[in-house]
């Protein structure tokens, strides 16, 4: 069973920066796509960045473009998601997700649908 856990979550104003990171607590998921998806209370939960198993691509939500970057290190089974010049609609539960690919490396998902395996979420909160 795979089990994610994020962290780096936390209190921040407005204008500042937090870096989430995400790893798997035991067994790590093999050949995986990652993303980050948030939800704000009252909301649904909505995709914010993805990367493919070579790390070589890359896809944003449009609001957070320019903003956040999302990377990873596979020597580390990590995946990290850089958030900088934080809003206070950024302010929400912030969830790692990983689902395996299986033919290409290059490939991502922004449906959540696509995710097999998610982490319990971190606190993100953006004080204006």
């Amino acid at each position: 069973q795979v089990e994610l856990v994020e962290s780096g979550g936390g209190l921040v104003q407005a204008g500042g920066s937090l870096r989430l990171s995400c790893a798997p607590s035991g067994r790590a998921p093999s050949r995986s796509c990652m993303g980050w998806f948030r939800q704000a209370p009252g909301k649904e939960r909505e995709f914010v960045a993805a990367v493919s198993w070579s790390g070589g691509n890359t896809d944003y939500a449009d609001s957070v473009k320019g903003r956040f970057t999302i990377s990873r290190d596979n020597a580390k089974n990590t995946v990290y998601l850089q958030m900088n010049s934080l809003k206070a609609e950024d302010t929400a539960v912030y969830y790692c997700a990983a689902t395996t690919v299986r033919f290409s490396t290059s490939i991502l998902y922004v449906n959540e649908r696509a995710y097999a395996y998610w982490g319990q979420g971190t606190q993100v909160t953006v004080s204006s």
